[in-house]
């Protein structure tokens, strides 16, 4: 530094303040061109830069779009060929294979159709229904009445004495009548001076009944039948006059009164309380 600097100091201290303080004077420069479309901060994923216009990146032609998203093309290369895209062809197919409404409307149709015949043999074979002919049963059913039958009551349960049962007629097994059990395999059943005995107990029968006109001799059920009888005794054909049934012979159960309504409801099962004797052998 020359002297003349340092006088410059010494002279006015008040200088030193005025060059800090004082901004030195800026020639505005240019400023740099701005391209005419800006960058734009999307979510648009990051993509490598293209190749050339001429270029092919595994067989695909590949060219920016101004929104960011790629516009790829196939072109005619060996990569086309070995590629798993689906063919336009095969896709037209696969939509022409879709079922017509048709089609789906039979199928629906067919399969309630089957249901229901399914559901129905379910339940012929464990019900049935049966019209009563003729006064045996009186007065406790009539004639013209509807009864639905239990078929599966005895492949599930036991026979007890008091219930009333559906079977074939084992003189003519085309024709089904109903009667009362009132004896099982061993019982000994008589029948003296119009009343009811089994293994020579007096019975006092729950239900109402005929009273019976004749007595019958002591009879031992035998092994598979019952001793059945109808509740109105002075008219019913049963084991009095055509012998025991085969338990082979039975239908069912007496379940359900059905018609007329004014009978309608569950048939009632009075058992009779009898002390069973076991069958003797001969």
């Amino acid at each position: 530094m020359n002297n003349s600097d340092n006088d410059l100091f010494h002279n006015d201290p008040d200088d030193i303040l005025d060059i800090v303080v004082q901004p030195r004077s800026v020639v505005a420069q240019p400023l740099p061109a701005v391209a005419s479309a800006p960058p734009t901060l999307e979510t648009s994923p990051v993509l490598p830069d293209p190749p050339d216009s001429g270029e092919e990146a595994g067989g695909w032609h590949v060219a920016p779009t101004t929104d960011g998203i790629v516009d790829a093309s196939a072109t005619e290369s060996a990569a086309w060929a070995e590629s798993d895209i689906p063919d336009l062809a095969e896709m037209g197919e696969s939509a022409e294979d879709e079922p017509h409404w048709f089609g789906l409307m039979v199928r629906e149709v067919v399969e309630t159709v089957g249901l229901a015949v399914i559901i129905f043999l379910i339940i012929r074979i464990g019900i049935q229904n049966y019209r009563i002919e003729g006064q045996s049963m009186e007065p406790n059913f009539h004639d013209g009445e509807y009864l639905i039958v239990n078929k599966l009551a005895y492949r599930l349960g036991e026979y007890e004495r008091g219930d009333v049962i559906v079977f074939k007629y084992p003189n003519d097994p085309t024709k089904d009548y109903i009667k009362r059990v009132i004896g099982l395999p061993g019982d000994t059943v008589e029948i003296r001076n119009g009343q009811l005995f089994v293994n020579d107990k007096q019975i006092e029968e729950p239900y109402d009944h005929m009273p019976n006109v004749r007595d019958e001799p002591p009879t031992v059920v035998d092994s598979g039948h019952l001793y059945v009888m109808g509740d109105n005794r002075p008219a019913s054909s049963d084991t009095r006059s055509w012998g025991q049934l085969g338990q082979n012979f039975v239908i069912g159960q007496a379940w359900l009164a059905i018609w007329p309504f004014d009978s309608a409801g569950l048939v009632a099962h009075q058992p009779l309380d009898v002390n069973a004797v076991m069958a003797q052998g001969p």
